[in-house]
């Protein structure tokens, strides 16, 4: 008996207005799998949507099934993640032809953009991590979480868009043979052997069970391209046989060996080369391993191009010259203003010396976040204003922060930060961020992607300039409890009431500041405070 079933093509020149409100426009792109057209959301006022529809070739039930399943696993994870392709909408045309609605985006395909230096190869991996972590974290059906593995990482599923917080933003996509880990899930996901020959692991080839360090193993050949712009093994033939040969008997290339101009961390190439492990229980285990060895990474180029820093930017310089962006003029500044312990990164502190005072901001004693361009991305930075004296007060103050977040009757975050050194005590800094504002929430998350935030303090005297710059620590515990916040606050409904949670977090604060001020009397010399 023949399950198959024939589908009319979709045209671009179709007057049918699919569920009555998305207007197609044109054809994106097309394969054996699908095509993607552009088109446009007339209930909310044309905005520019992808719609996805099932091949207009042959399929059978089982593809109509992942197809769907799809469509409901992106749905599920975009809701957690923004690095995993949104969808909004399933249905099916008037002929019966099945789509699903997804966020339009212009980007590059990860392809496109090999290979990949240092700094963004660590920004870009980062974030295809935590997208993919996501994943391995699962969904939710009826109250259970059912972990996700893609079971297809490979470059043209990976989209780098421009982001004016990031830089680049990375979109995880094509989610369509993925596979719980659960069997006893109810969504349908395609068996049997499901990838792509350059990126599949091992066990896919041999159809064993899989698990996520099969997404893992994918993920390794996708760094290794990334870092060289070539596959880990020389292949001559691109068929079955070949691919099966490279990824179950042969030895990956050292990535120094294909490009010796690299010059990469040794701990990288140890990271990359532990991905690509023959044997699953020999790679690191969890999207978390990878995410902490990245970060320690980064700390390390960072600390490194700290060294190569020349001496008119060095710390023990005392007096150093830098041009102000918005005035465009050269200014002296004092370096011993500085506490050593609070260094930033120096071409970071550098374009905090050039911040000015937001125009809508009143000029008075007040503290607000703001999201500040730097290099290919953006940083979270606390603007404070002060009187000159008590900014020369507060020359040794060290930096505290502390993380209160209530989830009804909307979800809000205090951010509180405490600017502190024992005679003069604590100048308190709170900060309220609704965690419905998508401004908020971009400024939370970069403090989950930053071990350090900068705060430029400037002066209430004219002409209201940055006249001292510090920083705070975020450590991992408080980033876990961030991403959690962001997690959550995700799922809430909007219920408008986000002054009421602000009077919550206000009677708290008031409640909670003589306790932490004994906290830092007792723990003066310490990084954090703990929450009471």
């Amino acid at each position: 008996m023949n399950n198959n079933t024939f589908l009319p093509p979709i045209s671009s020149n179709d007057v049918e207005l699919l569920l009555d409100r998305y207007q197609l426009k044109r054809l994106i792109s097309q394969s054996d799998l699908g095509e993607i057209f552009l088109a446009e959301d007339i209930l909310l006022a044309g905005v520019p949507v992808a719609v996805k529809f099932l091949s207009s070739t042959f399929f059978n039930s089982k593809q109509l099934q992942s197809f769907a399943s799809e469509a409901r696993i992106c749905a599920a994870l975009s809701q957690k993640s923004l690095h995993i392709v949104k969808v909004t909408d399933f249905g099916l045309s008037k002929s019966g032809k099945p789509f699903y609605v997804m966020e339009y985006l212009q980007g590059k395909s990860l392809q496109d953009l090999m290979p990949i230096p240092l700094n963004k190869f660590i920004n870009l991996a980062r974030q295809i991590c935590l997208g993919l972590q996501c994943a391995h974290q699962g969904i939710k059906i009826d109250g259970k979480f059912y972990p996700l593995i893609h079971r297809d990482i490979k470059p043209s599923n990976i989209l780098v868009l421009p982001d004016r917080v990031l830089g680049q933003l990375v979109k995880i996509l094509d989610f369509g043979v993925a596979k719980f880990l659960n069997n006893s899930a109810t969504l349908a996901t395609v068996d049997g052997f499901s990838g792509s020959l350059p990126y599949s692991s091992p066990e896919q080839f041999q159809d064993r069970e899989l698990d996520r360090c099969s997404d893992i193993y994918s993920l390794g050949v996708v760094m290794y391209e990334m870092l060289t712009g070539e596959k880990p093994w020389e292949i001559t033939n691109n068929n079955f046989g070949a691919w099966y040969q490279a990824h179950l008997s042969e030895t990956p290339r050292q990535l120094s060996s294909v490009n010796p101009q690299l010059q990469l961390p040794q701990v990288l190439e140890n990271l990359v080369m532990n991905c690509l492990a023959k044997s699953g229980g020999d790679r690191p285990q969890s999207l978390t391993e990878i995410l902490n060895v990245l970060d320690n990474i980064k700390l390390e180029v960072s600390n490194h191009s700290k060294k190569l820093v020349s001496p008119i930017n060095a710390a023990n310089n005392r007096n150093y010259r830098v041009t102000d962006k918005a005035t465009n003029r050269n200014t002296h500044r004092n370096s011993s203003l500085i506490p050593s312990s609070s260094r930033l990164e120096p071409s970071l502190e550098q374009a905090c010396w050039g911040l000015v005072w937001n125009q809508d901001k009143p000029i008075q004693e007040i503290v607000f976040p703001r999201l500040v361009e730097f290099e290919d991305s953006y940083v979270t930075t606390l603007f404070l204003m002060m009187s000159q004296e008590d900014i020369h007060k507060r020359l040794n103050s060290k930096c505290y922060n502390q993380f209160f977040f209530v989830s009804s009757p909307h979800p809000m975050l205090l951010w509180l930060t405490a600017l502190y050194q024992p005679e003069l005590g604590a100048k308190w800094l709170p900060s309220y961020l609704d965690m419905h504002n998508p401004e908020h929430r971009l400024l939370v998350r970069s403090l989950t992607e930053n071990q350090r935030y900068p705060l430029a303090l400037f002066s209430l005297e004219p002409p209201h300039s940055v006249t001292h710059i510090t920083s705070a620590a975020v450590s991992y515990q408080k980033q876990e409890l961030l991403k959690d916040c962001l997690s959550k606050s995700e799922n809430l409904p909007n219920f408008h009431q986000a002054h009421l949670s602000k009077q919550l977090l206000k009677h708290k604060y008031k409640q909670i500041r003589a306790q932490l001020l004994q906290t830092l009397d007792f723990e003066s010399e310490k990084v954090d405070f703990k929450s009471p």
